[in-house]
């Protein structure tokens, strides 16, 4: 049975800053979400204030009402800037801890380097699990090159910004390839991908930057090897050129990705909304910068985010017309379209059940 968790906040879940507890709120394989701790969305149902979906997950005013519920877990489902815990957090996390809850945190800011947090824990039996502190090192795994005799086709789910949902999109297309009746299992690089129950991957941006290559071609080749699946998705990390924390050409060299989609938000001017970090370039010259490093882009998937459905549908449009690729609305219609694709990769016909 799945461990019950209640899901911390700060006030900003309806923002893109608790994407953490947005995956958790849509789907977690390790944990049995019962609610959220959210003053500004109290009363609500988080699953509403998520994506206007009824999901029985009730957001309550404080931690108190929180406990109430009788979690085993508490989590930390937000990612701040420099991943440092808020003030007001860490007075939650204490009166979790005091009444014998266990935290899991996915900041950079480990709980178990804060010693009266370690003192509170330790006095109620409490857990602290610091899920983005690093392996030691002597556990890590250097780029071997054993990942150029792979024969199981990789696609990485990149993006042209952070927090377009690159891991919501590889979930879905996980979800709807297995429905088909394909093997797809999915690489996560991120602490949510973890949260959420993934069983092969690693966390990108807390491992020594020496060892980053060679833990992604031991998750990929673990998982190869383990579940032998038809296809593997890679969760991938920020953007090729975003000035804030680059990520994907390791996807693309070290994890021998050969396939991409590309995940974009039409609306997004800039990244991460910020002018000062410049304009996020054109779809067509990301996917030259991407063939440049040997990969192909396959497919396109929108972030709707600020879009009427009216304009999602018409962007979706313009860009299948203009690039020649499936461009899929994962959240608004599925990934569906990307299934023959990867059914194609794998060399294996459509499925007669999913067909019909």
């Amino acid at each position: 049975m799945k461990e019950t968790a209640i899901i911390l906040t700060a006030g900003i879940l309806h923002t893109g800053d608790a994407k953490t507890a947005h995956g958790l709120i849509r789907e977690s394989g390790r944990f049995q979400i019962i609610g959220v701790v959210d003053p500004v969305h109290a009363g609500s149902d988080a699953g509403e204030v998520l994506d206007g979906k009824h999901r029985q997950i009730p957001v309550v005013k404080d931690v108190e009402a929180g406990l109430a519920l009788e979690p085993t877990y508490c989590i930390v489902g937000v990612a701040t800037i420099g991943g440092y815990f808020p003030p007001a957090m860490l007075d939650d996390i204490r009166q979790v801890l005091k009444a014998g809850v266990s935290v899991v945190n996915g900041l950079h800011d480990y709980l178990t380097e804060h010693p009266d947090v370690v003192s509170l824990a330790s006095a109620s039996g409490a857990k602290l699990i610091d899920i983005r502190k690093p392996k030691p090192f002597r556990e890590l795994k250097f780029w071997s090159g054993e990942i150029l005799k792979l024969q199981t086709p990789v696609i990485a789910v990149m993006g042209t910004d952070c927090a377009l949902g690159k891991r919501t999109t590889a979930r879905l297309l996980v979800q709807e390839g297995r429905r088909s009746g394909l093997n797809v299992e999915m690489v996560y690089t991120g602490q949510t991908g973890w949260l959420q129950g993934g069983e092969y991957g690693f966390i990108f941006d807390s491992t020594l930057n020496d060892f980053v290559s060679g833990e992604l071609e031991d998750a990929i080749l673990q998982c190869a090897r383990e579940a032998q699946p038809d296809v593997i998705l890679l969760e991938g990390q920020s953007a090729l050129r975003n000035p804030s924390g680059p990520g994907g050409a390791e996807f693309l060299i070290s994890g021998q990705a050969k396939h991409v989609i590309l995940v974009h938000s039409p609306k997004r001017r800039y990244y991460e909304h910020t002018p000062e970090w410049g304009e996020i370039p054109s779809i067509a010259s990301e996917i030259e910068l991407i063939a440049q490093y040997g990969a192909t882009v396959i497919a396109l998937a929108l972030n709707t985010e600020d879009c009427t459905e009216a304009e999602a549908l018409a962007w979706k449009a313009q860009y299948h017309a203009e690039l020649g690729i499936p461009v899929l609305l994962p959240l608004e219609e599925g990934c569906a379209a990307a299934i023959p694709l990867l059914r194609t990769l794998a060399n294996k016909p459509l499925d007669e059940h999913y067909s019909s």
